[in-house]
């Protein structure tokens, strides 16, 4: 019963530190707050996927679709900007089931190559094509989310602060949703999947079938995400969605670590504060990938299991102290 009750106060008091940041910040810190809490939605579907044991390199093209797809249905056909989000994710999750058919007879590092091969192809498209995707330019003035007032607040999304509360709720709904997945039936099957696949095949499990279900989940999240970015932004290119930034968000992902869920996430956020904060004000911005990659470098090298790792240890030390100190006064 305490532990619940001081889980809920660790939690209530997270959120407000989330609700009260933004009023903390600069104009344009603030935005940095609303991109990193997207990236945060990016991160966390990646690690979804990787759940089975599958890595990829075309998620980030897999955003752009959501991306695109909310853009083109609001600004084209008029759609509702929430509804256009819904259906820009809907989107990027069909086009991944597409994707899985070809993509799912190869795994690991054939999985991997394919998966960039399929992401290229759908960027070059969107090159290509000047109607309806806009060609190298992209598209242009895409719908803002609209304002509304629901009396306590009053949102005006051309404000950051309105975005980042709007975004934060999405992103936090999604981020429930995702955790409930992995601690069900579901995501303990992806996990078998990816530790004993050939022991689950025997047992029955459709291993390829589990691989694309995270596929497709993974890929929806990531869509929201993508959608969450154009109508913020008011603006998307293919060169939003290319490898570059697939290299971050694998970056972000392997720094935190995969083990736990919260470990991307720790790795986006810490990367981003690294960079926003300490490059940024340094001058070292254009040498961004070159110091991602170095970091990337050290921390396989001296960190495999991520910053979480490091998280943990301290956990299991306090942990450690505290029975200690129980086991004192119980002998005294």
């Amino acid at each position: 019963m305490h532990s619940r009750v001081t889980n809920l106060a660790a939690f209530l008091g997270f959120g407000a530190i989330l609700l009260a940041l933004p009023h903390t910040l600069s104009f344009s810190q603030q935005e940095i707050l609303v991109f990193l809490t997207i990236n945060v939605l990016v991160v966390a579907s990646y690690r979804l996927l990787t759940l089975t044991g599958e890595w990829s390199l075309g998620h980030v093209v897999i955003m752009g679709v959501g991306a695109y797809a909310s853009a083109l249905l609001s600004k084209r056909l008029g759609i509702y900007v929430p509804a256009s989000m819904l259906l820009g994710a809907v989107t990027a999750a069909m086009v991944a089931l597409a994707l899985s058919f070809p993509l799912f007879r190869m795994k690991g590092f054939y999985f991997l190559i394919g998966s960039f091969a399929a992401g290229e192809i759908i960027r070059l498209l969107w090159k290509r094509f000047r109607e309806p995707f806009g060609g190298p330019k992209g598209i242009k003035k895409i719908d803002p989310m609209p304002d509304f007032d629901i009396g306590i607040y009053a949102f005006d999304f051309f404000e950051p602060i309105s975005y980042y509360y709007f975004a934060l709720a999405v992103v936090g709904v999604s981020l429930w949703v995702m955790w409930r997945i992995e601690r069900s039936p579901v995501g303990l099957t992806f996990h078998a999947v990816h530790w004993q696949d050939k022991l689950a095949e025997a047992s029955g499990v459709n291993v390829r079938a589990y691989r694309t279900l995270a596929f497709v989940l993974a890929s929806g999240f990531a869509g929201l995400s993508g959608a969450l970015l154009a109508h913020y932004i008011g603006t998307i290119n293919p060169n939003s969605f290319d490898v570059e930034q697939m290299v971050f968000v694998l970056t972000w992902t392997i720094v935190g670590g995969t083990a736990t869920f919260y470990g991307p996430i720790l790795g986006c956020v810490v990367l981003t504060i690294l960079n926003e904060i300490v490059l940024r004000e340094a001058g070292f911005e254009q040498m961004r990938p070159l110091i991602y990659g170095l970091i990337l470098i050290l921390s396989v090298l001296f960190m495999p299991k991520g910053l979480e790792s490091l998280v943990r240890g301290a956990l299991s030390w306090r942990n450690a102290g505290k029975k200690k100190v129980g086991e004192t006064e119980a002998t005294e």
